[in-house]
Formats: structure tokens, sequence, C-alpha cells
């Protein structure tokens, strides 16, 4: 079973080592992994489309990466790891992954219908999930810090 999810999920990240044999499935597969890497690095970089990761999943992000890279070698051959190597790069696909969604959640827009105190006139408020998140906690740190005496009219 164990080896059943470990080779599906070497699939993404060396599809090519099954496309054929020779040179052409290697290439590929390297790379595709390369592509998916750069691709990510950009990701990371530009800002805005992780930009609510913090800095240490960042470098966790970044180091799976390397250590994935490393594991293929040049050839991105997935074939030719053990299974001790094919678990770890799995685990790191798996850290990728979830970091990743995860900031892709937090990045996803709502937008809701409120009033503004002091009027009865709604307008669209869009937020990330994000910063729905800080914006709570912001008022939940003033309330806490405000004195009793000042919230009592």
């Amino acid at each position: 079973m164990l080896r059943g999810i470990v080779f599906a999920g070497l699939l993404l990240v060396a599809s090519g080592a099954m496309a054929g044999d020779g040179e052409a499935g290697q290439d590929a597969s390297s790379s595709r992994f390369e592509s998916q890497r750069i691709s990510i690095q950009k990701a990371l970089d530009d800002g805005e489309t992780y930009g609510e990761i913090s800095s240490t999943e960042r470098r966790e992000v970044l180091a799976a990466l390397a250590r994935i890279q490393k594991a293929l070698g040049p050839t991105g051959d997935a074939g030719r790891l053990s299974e001790r190597q094919k678990l770890q790069v799995f685990n790191d696909q798996e850290l990728i992954n979830n970091i990743l969604t995860r900031a892709d959640k937090d990045n996803r827009l709502v937008c809701r219908r409120e009033k503004k105190t002091g009027t009865h006139m709604a307008s669209n408020q869009c937020l990330t999930v994000a910063e729905r998140e800080r914006a709570a906690e912001h008022a939940r740190a003033t309330l806490t810090r405000t004195p009793p005496h000042a919230l009592s009219h």
C-alpha cells in the first residue's frame, strides 16, 4: 500500500521516468521537475502568489525542493531511487503541497455586503481570508488592551 502511494507521489515529480526508456524519458522527467521548481520559485519571489506564508515556511519549501532535486539528480530519474529515497521525496512533496495549498486558501478573496457603523447604506467589503483574520485579531487585541472604564459610556 505504502509503495503504491509513494509511487503515485513520484509520478507528480518524475512522470517522464515511465514515459519510455532511454534519454528522452529522463530528459522529459528532469525538465518537468525543473520547470515546476522554477515556477514555484518565481511564485514565491513575486510577493503576491504566496504572500501569506511565513519566511520560515518559505525556507522549508525551498529546502524541500532542493532535497528533491538532489535526490533525483541531473537525470531526474525516479526509477533509480531506493525505497527510502522515494519515501523522502514523497514526504517533501507533501510538505510543499501542504504549505502552498494552505497559503492559497489564505489568499482567497471573500466579499461581504456590510453596513458601516453609523449608516444604513451597505457596501461590498472584499478582503482575503488572511486579511479578515488579521483584522479580527487586531480588534480582539485592541479590546483586550482597552481599560474597562474606557468602554463604558
